[in-house]
């Protein structure tokens, strides 16, 4: 048997390599390593409703969903899915043909990417982005097109350049892909944006997949406007969110999708060659947890935003300047006021000068140099180990008075 040569072929697919392992296992293993705080990735470090969980519990006692589910997912969910977005929104759809249950978000967005795109494809997508977003788009074939969010130190926020956004829109564009509550950035996209993504939708003939799994997570006068509640938007909008953020049980893995039957059809298509199904008895318990009263989300909600201004207090204490969230559980830093520059070496010394994690926002962009001097924080932790995080950070606003 003889060995491969130096010229043979490398495995990587072309398509993806220039994906490596992501920045949140190598900070993950930072903060393990050093003892540090970890405030990169995004999960709660509390599990969420007893009652959700325990209905988790009776599914897999009763049998239910210990075996492979319906592909589209239990009918129960669907249900449930559906009569959320009637109550919360006023959209209806049909449980059997325009809702698809996944492997959380993530493979949502994939199956849609993948089931439709055809290669060459421009997809528009707004920079900073999750990061699965530009593999998805890679995997599928697609050319994503980055519009990028710019700074509005005055305002403390992100914003959208509309113009941007249509002089980004070609013959070759096929799809946008849009997410409000915005990761990491914190921005939630007004009615009036939303609007002329829209009317930009229609007047192009493209279609929409929204990244919505932050719904629930909109703070002080913001509001999140689904897509799909638009004009001309129903019947070209995949809508997607999720069960892991709003119920704190992100290791389930429950997402859905909905849209209209043909779109749902496709993504179909795609979805079942991935993970075919998962997380049977789950579903069964994500069905309960959409089911719960206002008071939960409501509740919910009040506890993240005290949690957002506690560690935005912080971290302007210890120098940065913060850009405050409309949503999400996400703060945006911007390091310069530290003296600071170079976002990765920043948060790779992070855990030694100060005991916490981070992560660099340059990751989420295609122009790295946009998103250099950002940093982001997630604030989904016990108010315990947040104030702790916030005393350990005053240690920066020492050094730079030392230096």
């Amino acid at each position: 048997m003889t060995g491969m040569t130096s010229t043979a072929r490398p495995f990587l697919n072309r398509r993806l390599t220039e994906f490596g392992t992501t920045i949140f296992a190598e900070m993950s293993a930072l903060a393990v390593a050093t003892g540090a705080i970890n405030l990169g990735q995004g999960f709660p470090d509390t599990d969420g409703p007893e009652e959700v969980r325990e209905a988790a519990v009776r599914a897999l006692r009763d049998g239910r969903g210990n075996q492979y589910p319906p592909g589209p997912g239990v009918p129960e969910l669907r249900t449930a899915i559906v009569e959320h977005q009637r109550r919360r929104y006023g959209l209806t759809f049909d449980p059997d043909t325009e809702v698809l249950v996944t492997a959380g978000a993530t493979e949502a967005v994939a199956a849609s990417l993948l089931a439709l795109l055809e290669p060459g494809d421009e997809v528009v997508a707004l920079e900073p982005y999750y990061d699965s977003y530009a593999a998805c788009i890679a995997m599928a074939g697609g050319t994503r097109v980055p519009v990028t969010l710019r700074p509005d130190p005055e305002h403390a926020r992100f914003r959208l350049d509309l113009d941007e956004l249509r002089a980004a829109v070609t013959d070759r564009t096929r799809l946008l892909l849009i997410n409000t509550p915005h990761n990491p950035t914190g921005t939630v996209l007004t009615r009036a944006e939303l609007t002329a993504i829209a009317e930009l939708a229609v007047e192009r003939d493209l279609l929409v997949v929204t990244d919505e799994v932050y719904e629930h997570l909109v703070f002080d006068d913001a509001e999140h406007v689904p897509l799909a509640t638009l004009p001309g938007m129903r019947e070209r909008t995949v809508t997607i969110s999720s069960a892991g953020k709003t119920f704190s049980f992100t290791g389930w893995k429950v997402g859905w999708l909905t849209a209209a039957p043909a779109l749902v059809t496709a993504v179909r298509s795609a979805k079942q060659y991935l993970t075919y199904v998962a997380s049977g008895p789950f579903q069964y318990a994500v069905a309960e947890a959409l089911s719960l009263p206002d008071t939960y989300f409501d509740g919910f909600r009040a506890d993240m935003r005290a949690k957002r201004d506690l560690l935005s207090a912080g971290l302007a204490a210890a120098g940065f300047a913060v850009y405050r969230p409309a949503g999400t559980y996400f703060v945006t830093t911007d390091i310069r006021p530290l003296g600071e520059t170079d976002g990765f070496a920043f948060c790779r010394a992070l855990p030694e000068r100060a005991g916490v994690v981070a992560i660099p926002n340059a990751v989420f962009y295609d122009h790295r140099d946009q998103g250099a001097p950002f940093v982001r924080f997630a604030f989904c932790k016990q108010t315990a180990v947040l104030e702790e995080a916030v005393a350990r950070l005053k240690a920066l606003s020492a050094q730079g008075h030392q230096a």
